[in-house]
C-alpha cells in the first residue's frame, strides 16, 4: 500500500475524537455474542472499538492496521476499559500470524485497495482454524449510489474497493455460509459513518 494510503488513515485518526466512535459495530456485536470466547483477529482495526469490545467479552484479541495513530487510540481505549489487546502496525505480509492461529476473524469495514483485497482475504483465511468463524461487514458496490446522495455516510469512493456477494463467495469458497446478504442499513458511528448505506454482511464457518 502507498504512503498516501497510510498518511490518509494517520490523518483521520490523529484527532482526539474517535473517527467511528468508541462503541462496537452493531453487526459485530450481534454476531460475536453468539460465540464462545477464544482467539480473534481484527484486520484494519483502526482505533480499536471492536477489538476492545471483544476483549471485554473475554476474547484473546489480536489486531493490526497500517496506521500508528490508529494503534495509539486503540491502546488508549483498551486502557480505559481495563483490557489488553495485541495490536501490530504494518501490512499483512510483514506480520507474523500463524496458520490456524485464530478461532474467529472479524472484518469490519476492512476495505483494501481493489488490486489486493482478494489476496488479503485469502491470506487471512489461512490463519483461521477449521470450524472457525469469519464475521464480515463492509460497504457493497451499490453503496456508491448512497454516497452520491449523502457524503456523510462514508466509505470508499472507488468501486474496486467495495464488495459484492459474488466476491465474498469467491474469496471464501470453503465455508459453510451462515449468513450472506447485501442490505441497506442506517449507520450512526462516530464522525464518518452517518446515514443510509449498502453493505455486504457475511458470517461463515470454515469447513
Amino acid at each position: 500500500m502507498t504512503n498516501a494510503w497510510t498518511e490518509r488513515w494517520n490523518d483521520r485518526y490523529s484527532n482526539e475524537e474517535f473517527a467511528y466512535g468508541t462503541e462496537p459495530n452493531n453487526y459485530l456485536k450481534e454476531q460475536i455474542e453468539k460465540l464462545n470466547p477464544g482467539t480473534i483477529l481484527f484486520p484494519a482495526e483502526g482505533e480499536g472499538r471492536n477489538a476492545v469490545f471483544a476483549a471485554k467479552l473475554g476474547w484473546k484479541v489480536a489486531a493490526f492496521d497500517i496506521s500508528e495513530e490508529g494503534k495509539n487510540k486503540a491502546i488508549k481505549l483498551a486502557e480505559i476499559n481495563n483490557v489488553v489487546i495485541d495490536y501490530q502496525v504494518g501490512e499483512l505480509e510483514t506480520l507474523n500470524y500463524q496458520p490456524e492461529q485464530f478461532d474467529a476473524i472479524a472484518l469490519i469495514y476492512a476495505h483494501f485497495p481493489g488490486e489486493i483485497k482478494s489476496a488479503i482475504h485469502k491470506t487471512l483465511e489461512t490463519y483461521l482454524r477449521k470450524n472457525g468463524v469469519i464475521i464480515f461487514e463492509a460497504f457493497s458496490k451499490k453503496h456508491l449510489e448512497y454516497l452520491a446522495l449523502n457524503d456523510k455516510v462514508g466509505g470508499p469512493k472507488d468501486i474496486e474497493s467495495l464488495f459484492s456477494v459474488e466476491e465474498i463467495k469467491a474469496d471464501f469458497p470453503n465455508y459453510e455460509i451462515i449468513e450472506l446478504e447485501e442490505k441497506e442499513i442506517e449507520l450512526n458511528e462516530g464522525l464518518f459513518h452517518n446515514g443510509k448505506g449498502a453493505v455486504i454482511r457475511f458470517v461463515g464457518r470454515k469447513k
